[in-house]
């Protein structure tokens, strides 16, 4: 993906999570890799009125060299970026938000996972997520820890992590491919508390189904 579609693509995203509730006022981020550095949306930019031109442009090493301010997360989004380029999985787009269910899945329990496989979906396109214990918006430190919990998951490998009580960075080629991989994964925090009691899982003769049928990572 070129650099002026790249642009656009982020400022359609954005647009498009503002308008259907996915992402709120200021929070939550997007960046793209490219081949000479990365784009990122400022800080402090309502995802839904981004303008490309105003897009934060960083090379390879995290300096800026065009546009606003960098949003504070730039530095877990590269290790997102290194991480995955180390497993030889490279991703193009990260996408952050604070997606209402899903921080609210944080606040009520501590598991080391976001949600178990309860849809098939949710299997195929989303994956395991597991959560990262709280730290501070725009700690340097939950880098590393993201980094590790990609390493740590390389045989099923991960599209999302969860930070607690803020929300989910996600992850995949594209930036479409990340906006579809956030809105299964904030829909099935949605369907798991909608539910009472909590369903569940699927057994373990259907993940493996959907292994061997759809090259789940599972």
């Amino acid at each position: 993906m070129n650099e002026a579609i790249a642009r656009e693509e982020i400022c359609r995203v954005g647009r498009s999570l503002f308008e259907r509730g996915y992402v709120h006022a200021t929070a939550g981020n997007i960046s793209v890799r490219l081949d000479d550095g990365f784009l990122i949306t400022p800080t402090d930019a309502c995802p839904g009125f981004l303008r490309p031109e105003a897009l934060a442009k960083v090379d390879l090493a995290g300096r800026q060299v065009d546009g606003e301010r960098a949003s504070k997360t730039l530095a877990l989004h590269r290790a997102i970026y290194d991480a995955q380029a180390l497993l030889g999985k490279p991703a193009g787009c990260v996408i952050h938000t604070h997606s209402t269910h899903c921080v609210a899945l944080t606040l009520q329990q501590g598991d080391e996972e976001l949600l178990p496989p309860v849809t098939p979906y949710f299997v195929m396109k989303v994956g395991h997520v597991p959560v990262v214990p709280y730290h501070r918006p725009g700690d340097p430190a939950v880098g590393a820890v993201v980094a590790s919990l990609i390493a740590r998951y390389a045989a099923t490998p991960i599209r999302a992590v969860m930070l607690a009580r803020l929300g989910p960075n996600v992850w995949h080629d594209t930036p479409a491919q990340a906006m579809a991989v956030l809105e299964e994964l904030e829909e099935t925090a949605k369907l798991w508390m909608l539910c009472n009691p909590p369903p569940e899982a699927l057994p373990a003769d259907a993940i493996r189904e959907l292994r061997e049928a759809f090259g789940a990572s599972w």
